[in-house]
Protein backbone atom coordinates (compact mmCIF):
# COMPACT_ATOMS: atom_id res chain seq x y z
CA UNK A 1 0.00 0.00 0.00
CA UNK A 2 1.31 3.45 -0.83
CA UNK A 3 0.60 6.60 1.14
CA UNK A 4 -1.70 7.71 -1.64
CA UNK A 5 -3.96 4.68 -1.33
CA UNK A 6 -7.03 5.16 0.80
CA UNK A 7 -7.18 3.24 4.07
CA UNK A 8 -10.37 1.15 4.13
CA UNK A 9 -12.95 2.92 6.26
CA UNK A 10 -13.84 -0.20 8.28
CA UNK A 11 -10.18 -0.89 9.13
CA UNK A 12 -9.60 2.71 10.11
CA UNK A 13 -12.65 2.81 12.38
CA UNK A 14 -11.81 -0.55 13.93
CA UNK A 15 -8.30 0.65 14.73
CA UNK A 16 -9.71 3.75 16.46
CA UNK A 17 -11.74 1.69 18.96
CA UNK A 18 -9.86 -0.23 21.68
CA UNK A 19 -10.57 -3.89 22.36
CA UNK A 20 -12.03 -4.42 25.84
CA UNK A 21 -11.51 -7.82 27.47
CA UNK A 22 -13.09 -9.46 30.49
CA UNK A 23 -12.79 -12.94 31.94
CA UNK A 24 -15.27 -14.42 29.42
CA UNK A 25 -15.77 -11.71 26.80
CA UNK A 26 -13.98 -9.68 24.16
CA UNK A 27 -15.60 -6.41 23.08
CA UNK A 28 -14.44 -4.99 19.77
CA UNK A 29 -15.53 -2.76 16.92
CA UNK A 30 -18.19 -4.24 14.61
CA UNK A 31 -17.13 -5.62 11.24
CA UNK A 32 -19.22 -6.09 8.11
CA UNK A 33 -18.62 -9.84 8.49
CA UNK A 34 -20.74 -9.63 11.70
CA UNK A 35 -23.87 -8.48 9.85
CA UNK A 36 -25.46 -11.90 9.35
CA UNK A 37 -25.07 -12.87 13.01
CA UNK A 38 -26.25 -9.46 14.22
CA UNK A 39 -29.34 -9.66 11.99
CA UNK A 40 -30.20 -13.13 13.33
CA UNK A 41 -29.75 -12.13 16.99
CA UNK A 42 -31.52 -8.76 16.76
CA UNK A 43 -34.45 -10.16 14.77
CA UNK A 44 -36.01 -11.30 18.07
CA UNK A 45 -38.96 -9.00 18.81
CA UNK A 46 -38.11 -9.03 22.55
CA UNK A 47 -34.78 -7.34 21.83
CA UNK A 48 -36.29 -4.71 19.54
CA UNK A 49 -39.03 -3.85 22.02
CA UNK A 50 -36.50 -3.29 24.81
CA UNK A 51 -34.18 -0.98 22.85
CA UNK A 52 -34.86 2.47 21.47
CA UNK A 53 -33.45 2.11 17.95
CA UNK A 54 -33.65 -1.51 16.80
CA UNK A 55 -36.49 -1.91 14.29
CA UNK A 56 -38.71 -4.97 13.95
CA UNK A 57 -38.55 -6.89 11.74
CA UNK A 58 -34.75 -6.59 11.68
CA UNK A 59 -33.17 -7.56 8.38
CA UNK A 60 -29.65 -8.11 7.07
CA UNK A 61 -29.71 -4.64 5.49
CA UNK A 62 -30.47 -3.14 8.94
CA UNK A 63 -27.42 -4.89 10.41
CA UNK A 64 -25.23 -3.74 7.51
CA UNK A 65 -26.41 -0.13 7.96
CA UNK A 66 -25.83 -0.32 11.71
CA UNK A 67 -22.27 -1.59 11.22
CA UNK A 68 -21.47 0.85 8.40
CA UNK A 69 -22.59 3.77 10.60
CA UNK A 70 -20.76 2.65 13.73
CA UNK A 71 -17.75 4.42 15.24
CA UNK A 72 -17.60 7.43 13.00
CA UNK A 73 -15.38 10.23 14.36
CA UNK A 74 -17.16 12.18 17.10
CA UNK A 75 -20.08 9.74 17.21
CA UNK A 76 -21.25 6.80 19.25
CA UNK A 77 -18.64 4.19 20.21
CA UNK A 78 -20.06 0.78 19.35
CA UNK A 79 -18.74 -2.61 20.42
CA UNK A 80 -19.66 -6.15 19.45
CA UNK A 81 -19.84 -8.35 22.53
CA UNK A 82 -18.18 -11.67 21.72
CA UNK A 83 -17.32 -14.78 23.63
CA UNK A 84 -13.69 -15.84 23.86
CA UNK A 85 -14.33 -18.20 20.91
CA UNK A 86 -15.18 -15.03 18.87
CA UNK A 87 -18.93 -15.77 18.66
CA UNK A 88 -20.90 -12.52 18.52
CA UNK A 89 -23.58 -12.47 21.24
CA UNK A 90 -24.69 -8.83 21.31
CA UNK A 91 -23.62 -5.20 21.24
CA UNK A 92 -23.04 -2.25 23.54
CA UNK A 93 -22.21 1.42 23.12
CA UNK A 94 -21.41 4.77 24.68
CA UNK A 95 -23.13 7.75 23.10
CA UNK A 96 -23.67 11.40 23.91
CA UNK A 97 -27.39 11.91 24.58
CA UNK A 98 -28.38 15.50 25.29
CA UNK A 99 -24.79 16.29 26.31
CA UNK A 100 -24.47 13.38 28.77
CA UNK A 101 -22.68 10.10 28.03
CA UNK A 102 -25.12 7.19 27.96
CA UNK A 103 -24.48 3.48 27.70
CA UNK A 104 -26.70 0.97 25.94
CA UNK A 105 -26.51 -2.77 25.40
CA UNK A 106 -28.38 -5.82 24.15
CA UNK A 107 -27.70 -9.56 24.02
CA UNK A 108 -29.16 -12.33 21.89
CA UNK A 109 -31.87 -14.17 23.84
CA UNK A 110 -29.86 -17.42 24.02
CA UNK A 111 -27.27 -15.54 26.11
CA UNK A 112 -29.64 -14.05 28.68
CA UNK A 113 -29.32 -15.01 32.35
CA UNK A 114 -25.63 -15.94 32.21
CA UNK A 115 -24.13 -12.70 33.57
CA UNK A 116 -22.73 -11.61 30.20
CA UNK A 117 -24.57 -8.27 30.17
CA UNK A 118 -23.27 -7.34 33.62
CA UNK A 119 -19.73 -8.35 32.63
CA UNK A 120 -19.88 -6.29 29.42
CA UNK A 121 -21.34 -3.25 31.18
CA UNK A 122 -18.61 -3.44 33.84
CA UNK A 123 -15.95 -3.29 31.11
CA UNK A 124 -17.72 -0.41 29.36
CA UNK A 125 -17.98 1.56 32.62
CA UNK A 126 -14.30 1.02 33.41
CA UNK A 127 -13.35 2.24 29.94
CA UNK A 128 -15.67 5.26 30.13
CA UNK A 129 -14.34 6.42 33.49
CA UNK A 130 -10.68 5.44 33.13
CA UNK A 131 -9.87 6.10 29.48
CA UNK A 132 -12.54 8.57 28.39
CA UNK A 133 -12.47 10.52 31.66
CA UNK A 134 -16.23 10.85 32.15
CA UNK A 135 -17.50 11.99 35.55
CA UNK A 136 -20.88 10.27 35.23
CA UNK A 137 -22.78 7.90 32.97
CA UNK A 138 -26.47 7.56 32.22
CA UNK A 139 -28.51 4.55 31.16
CA UNK A 140 -32.11 3.52 30.72
CA UNK A 141 -34.23 0.39 30.83
CA UNK A 142 -37.85 -0.07 29.85
CA UNK A 143 -40.01 -0.41 32.93
CA UNK A 144 -41.14 -3.76 31.50
CA UNK A 145 -37.53 -5.04 31.45
CA UNK A 146 -36.55 -5.94 35.04
CA UNK A 147 -33.52 -7.97 33.88
CA UNK A 148 -31.90 -4.88 32.35
CA UNK A 149 -32.71 -2.89 35.45
CA UNK A 150 -30.92 -5.55 37.57
CA UNK A 151 -27.84 -5.32 35.33
CA UNK A 152 -27.65 -1.57 35.89
CA UNK A 153 -28.22 -1.86 39.62
CA UNK A 154 -25.53 -4.59 39.95
CA UNK A 155 -23.14 -2.17 38.25
CA UNK A 156 -23.89 0.58 40.78
CA UNK A 157 -26.29 2.72 38.74
CA UNK A 158 -28.85 4.58 40.80
CA UNK A 159 -32.44 5.15 39.71
CA UNK A 160 -33.17 8.81 38.96
CA UNK A 161 -36.74 8.71 37.67
CA UNK A 162 -38.91 7.72 34.74
CA UNK A 163 -38.96 9.26 31.29
CA UNK A 164 -40.50 8.56 27.91
CA UNK A 165 -38.39 7.26 25.01
CA UNK A 166 -39.43 6.71 21.45
CA UNK A 167 -39.19 2.96 20.73
CA UNK A 168 -38.62 2.40 17.02
CA UNK A 169 -40.00 -1.15 16.92
CA UNK A 170 -43.37 -0.27 18.47
CA UNK A 171 -43.60 3.12 16.69
CA UNK A 172 -44.55 4.76 19.96
CA UNK A 173 -43.11 6.14 23.17
CA UNK A 174 -42.78 3.99 26.27
CA UNK A 175 -41.81 4.64 29.90
CA UNK A 176 -38.12 4.15 30.67
CA UNK A 177 -36.48 3.92 34.09
CA UNK A 178 -33.54 6.36 34.06
CA UNK A 179 -30.27 5.65 35.89
CA UNK A 180 -27.04 7.48 36.67
CA UNK A 181 -23.63 6.33 37.89
CA UNK A 182 -20.97 8.75 39.11
CA UNK A 183 -17.28 7.97 38.72
CA UNK A 184 -16.61 8.41 42.45
CA UNK A 185 -19.31 5.86 43.34
CA UNK A 186 -17.91 3.39 40.79
CA UNK A 187 -14.41 3.80 42.27
CA UNK A 188 -15.73 3.24 45.78
CA UNK A 189 -17.64 0.12 44.72
CA UNK A 190 -14.58 -1.29 42.97
CA UNK A 191 -12.43 -0.59 46.04
CA UNK A 192 -14.97 -2.26 48.31
CA UNK A 193 -15.15 -5.30 46.00
CA UNK A 194 -11.33 -5.58 45.97
CA UNK A 195 -11.22 -5.46 49.80
CA UNK A 196 -13.92 -8.09 50.02
CA UNK A 197 -11.91 -10.43 47.75
CA UNK A 198 -8.76 -10.00 49.89
CA UNK A 199 -10.49 -10.66 53.23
Amino acid sequence: MTLLEEIPTESFREASIPVLETERLVMRAPRLADAKTVSMLAADRRIAENTARIPHPYRLADAENFIAGANKPGGEQVYMITLRDKSVIGACSIAQQDGAPEIGYWLGANYWGKGYATEAVHALIDYAFTDLGYDALHAGARVTNPASRRVLEKCGFQWTGVGLYRIHSIKSSAPIDRFRLEQRIWSALKGWAALKRVS
